[in-house]
């Protein structure tokens, strides 16, 4: 990981923690992470979430951004083989993705990581960028650790369709 690329994902790793720490709500937690990527990293186009409803699909949640596509099948586009294989995929060129969804036109290249809790999918995070070959591995190992940081935080989360938090009894459900 380049030095820069290093103290930029420490940065951001610091500030989500400082976000999040207290708000035990999710979605407010996820758009919080969406906004500190999306303002806080170079030459992205959109950042934002697609939670799991069930296990045949994604719906759009919080996001920074042109307005995206909103339900995402399962295995489908980047989001969706993210998804269904429970791994990041970084793309170079997502017209070289075979299935690629054009949500903005504009995108070039993309990273997924997926919000794992254990091997359930609660859903993914997705950026995209206007330049080809935008992400690198670097960024993989930086945003797994921004979702790993969110997703500790939120350990709880026992319903991937909503992101209920089970600390939370107005949203709990059985």
């Amino acid at each position: 990981m380049s030095a820069e690329k290093k103290r930029q994902y420490a940065e951001l790793a610091a500030q989500l923690s400082a976000l999040i720490e207290g708000e035990p709500y999710p979605i407010a937690n996820a758009a919080n992470m969406a906004a500190l990527i999306y303002h806080g990293l170079p030459e992205l186009n959109w950042a934002g979430f697609y939670f799991a409803d069930g296990q045949d699909q994604l719906v759009l949640g919080p996001f920074q951004g042109k307005p995206a596509c909103v339900r995402i099948a399962w295995g489908q586009g980047v989001c969706g083989t993210a998804a269904a294989r429970r791994q990041t995929i970084v793309v170079p060129d997502v017209h070289e993705f075979p299935g690629h969804i054009a949500c903005d036109p504009d995108s070039r290249s993309e990273l997924v990581v997926p919000l794992l809790q254990g091997e359930r999918v609660l859903g993914v995070i997705d950026l995209d960028s206007p330049l080809r070959g935008r992400f690198d591995d670097a960024d993989r190992i930086g945003c797994e650790r921004l979702v790993a940081i969110l997703s500790a935080h939120h350990r709880d989360w026992r319903d991937g369709s909503g992101w209920v938090d089970a600390r939370n009894p107005a949203t709990a459900s059985g």
